[in-house]
């Protein structure tokens, strides 16, 4: 062998040697090095749901046949992250039963030793482990618990955290349950105790609002943060409208929401527009409301809230086509709101599709128990099926959730009237009429009720003349003087009332109403155009 040869050889058993020399052994517990349950957190924090679920559920069988594998206190972070997952997967009841093991592992991890919970962001070590929040673990009970609807749970389980470690969102969450459950004195404590943390949560303010609360007082725990952030000005009349809105005061509410929607900054805001479509409904004044969901919906074409509300204005106005287009475009949208079922319920109730409108009615209650429109339609449904009794039942639970809306009590009066129960019909009447006020809708409520009486008639006269003279276009109220004219065979001056009320409006029950006096003085040509004019 030369000498060339025999230098490649020797480096090349050398470098054969370092390859497969021994390496010396690693640390036991290299600093900042990651185990098994920082992997789930991270891939958990990352959104990685699925992973979480799989992986975590191996640990935990593998744990539960070896306990001393993981540490008490890495056993309560796996369950905490398996349920997080069920929770994402919305298996509330299965997360529920993962969240409640995993307080027992940490009730019974607090008596053994002391452990300080972290953030999440420090590496793990032997002494400090980052441990997910026992509140936060009570809160998603909670949040499993109202998706279950099983509020007494969820109000039990908030309840048990103490007032000092309660979040915002915590004080948020039971206020609106306490709520829920009729408990007005607890949840004004937690509305205002999320607004002595965030005195710009608007939605904690219209809660109080809701349950009473004077708006002076709530604009008072808004003061600070008025006074000291720029462009805030408009908070104080925000809070003076809606207060308006709270009371039943439709007409200050409108002028001062009209205010704000003027003002540069504000105009074209969606949400003032919907609440200024929804109070001239409230108000009676249809076309206005119509005109300002219109507005609202080409400045945001996935507008879903108040949806409901402008179906059924829709097709009370016979525009049935208008209402399928709708409804198709809500689903297309979202299929998990109560607003396109009330919709397409609308439609099947002035199709006279009566059993339909029941079905799509009690889905949009099922998806928000809290839908006013939904309840109404459900209601209406049950009564023009010949249901009355449980048709009253869902009447009366929109008068709980809404009390300033007349819609409501004129659903639940119709019913009355319909089973022949005149006397409550009355009293309901006259409740409604000293509660909300002397207006041109309560005087025709009242007065809808005295023409079923004979002895009321003259009563009856005299309210639907106060109501017109308030507002001579209101509909009701022209509608019913007109069935009282009729009654007495006075058709000259049922024409007349008819034909002043449609100079500035046109509407397809007032065109049909002009039709039958016309047919009744044998004008029966202009008759025909009434009815022309009514079908289109």
């Amino acid at each position: 062998m030369d000498p060339g040869e025999a230098a490649i050889l020797e480096s090349s058993l050398r470098s054969f040697y370092r390859l497969f020399a021994p390496l010396p052994p690693l640390p036991a517990a290299l600093p900042g090095r990651m185990n098994v349950i920082d992997h789930v957190r991270d891939m958990a924090a990352a959104g990685l749901h699925s992973n979480v679920r799989l992986l975590s559920s191996l640990l935990l069988t593998m744990s539960n046949n070896n306990p001393e594998l993981f540490s008490p206190s890495q056993k309560y972070q796996l369950l905490v992250y398996h349920a997080d997952s069920l929770f994402h997967d919305k298996e509330y009841r299965n997360a529920v039963s993962k969240y409640t093991m995993a307080l027992q592992q940490k009730k019974a991890l607090s008596k053994t030793s002391k452990v300080r919970p972290s953030t999440g962001n420090s590496a793990s070590t032997p002494q400090s482990q980052c441990l997910p929040s026992e509140i936060e673990v009570k809160y998603k009970m909670a949040e499993c618990y109202t998706m279950l609807k099983q509020d007494k749970d969820a109000i039990a389980i908030l309840d048990g955290i103490p007032s000092r470690q309660r979040t915002p969102k915590i004080n948020m969450m039971l206020a609106n349950l306490y709520k829920k459950a009729g408990q007005e004195r607890p949840s004004v404590t937690s509305y205002k105790e999320v607004l002595r943390q965030c005195p710009l949560a608007l939605d904690a303010i219209l809660g109080l609002l809701s349950l009473s609360v004077k708006g002076a007082e709530v604009a008072s725990m808004t003061m600070n943060v008025i006074q000291t952030v720029p462009n805030l000005d408009w908070l104080s009349v925000w809070i003076k409208a809606y207060a308006f809105v709270h009371t039943g005061d439709n007409s200050r509410a409108i002028n001062t929401i009209c205010s704000l929607e003027k003002k540069s900054l504000l105009r074209d805001n969606v949400d003032l527009l919907g609440s200024l479509a929804d109070l001239y409904f409230r108000a009676g004044d249809n076309k206005n409301s119509v005109l300002k969901f219109e507005q609202a919906q080409m400045l945001d074409p996935y507008l879903i809230k108040g949806m409901d509300v402008y179906g059924y204005l829709l097709a009370r106005e016979g525009r049935l086509e208008d209402v399928e287009n709708l409804g198709c475009r809500l689903f297309n949208i979202s299929d998990q709101h109560a607003e396109p079922w009330v919709v397409s319920g609308c439609h099947s109730f002035y199709s006279k599709r009566y059993s339909r409108a029941l079905y799509l009615g009690a889905k949009a209650i099922q998806l928000n128990s809290n839908s006013v429109q939904a309840l109404l339609l459900k209601g209406a449904a049950l009564r023009n099926m010949g249901r009355v009794q449980e048709a009253i039942i869902h009447f009366r639970e929109a008068i709980r959730l809404a009390p300033c809306r007349l819609d409501c009590y004129e659903g639940l009066i119709e019913c009355y009237l319909a089973s022949n129960s005149i006397r409550e019909a009355m009293v309901m009447a006259n409740n409604v009429y000293k509660t909300l006020g002397a207006n041109a809708q309560t005087l025709t409520l009242l007065a809808t009720v005295c023409l079923e009486d004979p002895v009321t008639q003259e009563k009856a006269k005299t309210l639907l003349d106060k109501a017109l003279t308030q507002r001579p276009d209101y509909i009701k109220a022209v509608v019913k003087k007109a069935e009282l004219l009729s009654r007495e065979q006075k058709y000259e001056d049922g024409i007349a009332l008819l034909r002043n009320a449609l100079a500035n409006q046109s509407d397809c029950v007032l065109h049909r109403i002009l039709g039958d006096f016309l047919v009744a003085v044998n004008e029966y040509q202009e008759a025909m155009d009434q009815y022309s004019i009514a079908l289109r």
